[in-house]
């Protein structure tokens, strides 16, 4: 299955992923999630009642499942932390090395692997990029509520 592709809806509905989930949950100490793999925690019940984040396109179907979608790169609520784009997710591990070691290790982290995001434009979220941009990916997105 590749996150955000066509197989997330179908995995959605796997109950034997749903239930393994559930059980993997029930000892850990983090459950985190990037991109949309937030809707197969949410099709789990795991984020019933959450604030979460995915992909902008998908972000509607955390609702559906129970979550409260935000327009956060990284959400933390509880031992739950969802990033929302592909790149987010280095937010989010970050952010999990400042919670784990402390803040001067995360940076030590950051550092070492150079992650010093200086994106060329600034188009990075729908609030942020070209409104016609927003509106053809809506339109040919597979994440459309029917």
């Amino acid at each position: 299955m590749v996150a955000g592709g066509p197989g997330t809806f179908a995995q959605a509905e796997n109950k034997a992923l749903l239930d393994w989930l559930r059980a993997v949950d029930a000892s850990t100490t983090w459950t985190t999630s990037v991109c949309s793999g937030s809707l197969l925690l949410a099709a789990a019940g795991l984020l019933r009642g959450r604030r979460a984040t995915c992909h902008w396109l998908a972000a509607d179907f955390l609702r559906q499942y129970g979550a409260e979608p935000t327009g956060e790169r990284v959400v933390t609520d509880g031992k739950y932390v969802t990033a929302a784009g592909v790149s987010s997710g280095i937010d989010m591990g970050l952010a999990l090395v400042g919670r784990i070691a402390g803040d001067e290790h995360a940076q030590a982290v950051q550092l070492m692997i150079e992650y010093d995001p200086q994106p060329p434009y600034d188009a990075g979220s729908p609030q942020k990029a070209p409104a016609h941009l927003v509106e053809e990916f809506r339109t040919k997105s597979r994440f459309t509520l029917t």
